[in-house]
């Protein structure tokens, strides 16, 4: 086994603890079905790297409108490192209490809504505060979390919750506590994280099923198309489609706030 074929390995595990999931999956697509066809929007959400479930969600190739990606800078723009905007302050500022707030009020939700929070340890405030926000206003909440390392974890807000204690339905990536996968001869820290595999897994089975459903009750939906695949004009249409029913339905969240 070299380190490279040892990752692999463990990432094949990572798809087994995702199949094991189906009725988990199933349901969630449900909801966002529900809310999609109901000419509403789900939310999006993930801070740090947990953001990359959030951007293969919406929008990229093989993805459609109805999801309401919601990326605070603040949180996940630390390509920096050091400096400004740099990890130190994004995860400070994710341990924040009052911001999930101030972010949703944003925009004006509807029980109609469901929404995706993503956090690896399930431990932080911010994602923590975001789903107890959404099920304040109603909506359904899924949680992406890697179950191992959130019971390997301590909870940061003072209620001594974690993410899965205030979701409605939670999905495991599958990786390990600590995340990382890989154990090298001679270096103590493993190396080589799974839950952004095993969650960008999770996220496109959801996003399969939705647009099954989607599709089966004569609404299909207007899917992000390479044009190697579908030709460049017809690509730029479904594009242009997509973008324009994507900013209709964000227009809906913007129009009573503060009625």
């Amino acid at each position: 086994m070299t380190p490279s074929t040892d990752y692999l390995t463990e990432c094949r595990q990572l798809i087994a603890v995702v199949e094991k999931q189906q009725a988990a999956i199933q349901k969630a697509a449900d909801w966002f079905a529900e809310t999609i066809l109901a000419g509403r929007m789900v939310h999006l959400f993930g801070s740090g790297h947990s953001r990359i479930f959030v951007e293969e969600m919406w929008p990229r190739y093989g993805s459609f409108p109805g999801f309401n990606p919601i990326v605070e800078l603040s949180l996940s723009f630390h390509n920096l490192v050091v400096g400004p905007n740099g990890q130190r302050q994004a995860m400070f500022l994710e341990n924040v209490s009052g911001l999930a707030e101030r972010i949703l009020r944003n925009f004006d939700l509807s029980p109609q809504d469901s929404a995706l929070v993503a956090s690896s340890s399930g431990c932080n405030v911010v994602p923590i505060e975001m789903a107890e926000q959404f099920r304040k206003h109603g909506i359904r909440v899924v949680a992406i979390i890697s179950k191992k390392h959130s019971e390997a974890s301590d909870s940061r807000p003072a209620s001594g919750k974690k993410l899965q204690d205030v979701a409605d339905l939670t999905l495991d990536t599958g990786a390990p506590a600590g995340d990382a996968m890989v154990k090298i001869e001679g270096l103590e820290p493993r190396v080589s994280p799974g839950s952004t595999v095993g969650g960008c897994l999770l996220v496109n089975s959801i996003k399969a099923e939705v647009a099954l459903r989607l599709t089966r009750a004569g609404q299909p939906p207007k899917v992000l198309t390479a044009g190697a695949v579908v030709g460049p004009g017809r690509a730029a249409e479904l594009f242009e489609a997509a973008y324009d029913e994507h900013a209709r339905r964000l227009a809906k969240l913007y129009e009573n706030l503060g009625r």
